[in-house]
């Protein structure tokens, strides 16, 4: 197994500092503040990685650190987005706690190659354990001479703060988390401009995932093309899934992109009491749902989950066997978008409303023949008419499920009731 994210899990206090450095952790760091490697080097070095970026939009992070302006005096920043408000999603979290330096070191290089003095980790206010674990890193890297002002005698400097959400979805949204970390209300800000031009207090800032940064000392350290070399064509390296649902062993899985979804349902130890598979939600409650013949084919990649229909996300695998009323599971996701949703944009203002309202009729044995046409009208009037994706986050999951499993909503209208028998 190529770990990268929890490459010191079995070990006891993998989170401390001894045990990081006794794995070879910032060396790369040291190295940097003796002036032994470039930012340039580094930049082509992520590049070659064909590291993209793990939090769910999947640009490519070498690419991303190239468009700060390195070179210009202003004061700039590198913001780790540790909000991990995703249905299904669970391993941010987790690198936090049994990995937090790996988290540390990788903003710090993220700072030196963009030319950012200061850092900030955006973690879910919910998350206390990990928030606690990340907090006490970065006492111990501090106390070793690791962050601060000229570094190890260095000229670079490099401070990091923690900064607590309050559980809001959209502060998973890059500048509706800037906006929070300024002390506003967090919403989305209109792009243009964009972040790497104006960020956080209105100067460049680059923001990226706690997996992203998590990868890039093992990166950096083994050489890209060895990352590249442990995935795919346009998926380089591994990758974490968080596989949850009906599955006997529901856990985050470390593996080389490509991997067979049915090798994934393995390790997670297959489906629960001898189930049949029935469906799967490759990335996040906001990836269209697959049906299990074509899950069952699919490879865990950018092109491989896309081929098959959906997107791979933040990499949050939902597992759902027979047993489960289709009907039910959407109208439980519309209500989390409706209930998440911030309000700023009237077509997801207003349409996650409608959404909710119109599934849980149809749940209360109300149904209208119309009803799935008027689904589908109120979904495709909020796609791609909102500042963020958080209204395509809540149109996708009702046209997918409509068009895959569109007999079960059919049913429920003319009986009043579900046809799953569980």
């Amino acid at each position: 197994m190529n770990e990268v994210c929890f490459k010191n899990l079995d070990q006891e206090n993998c989170q401390s500092l001894a045990v990081y450095e006794k794995n070879g952790g910032y060396s790369v760091w040291r190295k940097i503040l003796k002036g032994e490697i470039s930012a340039d080097e580094i930049i082509n070095e992520l590049k070659a990685s064909g590291l993209r970026g793990r939090g769910g939009a999947g640009f490519p992070t070498g690419l991303k650190w190239s468009f700060m302006p390195r070179n210009s005096d202003v004061q700039k920043y590198v913001v780790c987005n540790s909000d991990e408000g995703e249905p299904g999603t669970c391993k941010d979290r987790d690198i936090l706690r049994y990995n937090p330096h790996s988290v540390i070191e990788g903003m710090a290089i993220g700072g030196f190659v963009m030319g950012a003095t200061v850092g900030y980790n955006y973690i879910r206010g919910e998350f206390m354990e990990p928030f606690e674990r990340f907090e006490s890193a970065l006492k111990e890297a501090y106390e070793a001479g690791l962050l601060g002002k000229n570094i190890q005698k260095s000229t670079v400097n490099f401070d990091l703060h923690t900064h607590l959400g309050a559980g809001a979805y959209i502060c998973g949204e890059e500048t509706a988390l800037l906006e929070s970390i300024e002390g506003k209300k967090g919403q989305p800000r209109f792009k243009p401009p964009f972040p790497a031009n104006v960020g956080l207090f209105g100067k460049p800032t680059t923001i990226n995932n706690t997996e992203s940064f998590a990868s890039v000392p093992e990166i950096l350290a083994q050489g890209g093309q060895w990352f590249a070399d442990i995935g795919v064509e346009n998926s380089g390296g591994c990758k974490l899934f968080s596989v949850s649902g009906h599955v006997q062993n529901p856990a985050n899985f470390e593996v080389p992109m490509g991997t067979p979804f049915k090798d994934l349902l393995a390790m997670a130890g297959g489906i629960k009491k001898g189930r049949k598979l029935k469906a799967v939600i490759p990335g996040g409650s906001s990836t269209p749902v697959l049906t299990a013949e074509v899950a069952m084919t699919m490879t865990m990649d950018y092109d491989g989950i896309e081929k098959a229909g959906s997107m791979l996300g933040a990499g949050s695998v939902i597992v759902m066997d027979d047993t489960t009323c289709m009907v039910a599971t959407l109208t439980r996701l519309a209500h989390f978008y409706y209930d998440e949703s911030c309000g700023q944009c009237t077509p997801c203002r207003e349409g996650t409303g409608w959404l909710y309202r119109v599934l849980k009729r149809i749940m209360d044995g109300k149904g209208k023949a119309d009803d799935i046409d008027l689904l589908l009208g109120v979904s495709d009037k909020i796609m791609g008419n909102t500042i963020c994706a958080l209204g395509d986050a809540a149109a996708m999951p009702v046209e997918s499920f409509l068009r895959n499993f569109r007999e079960e909503f059919e049913y429920y209208i003319e009986y009043g009731k579900s046809m799953v028998k569980g």
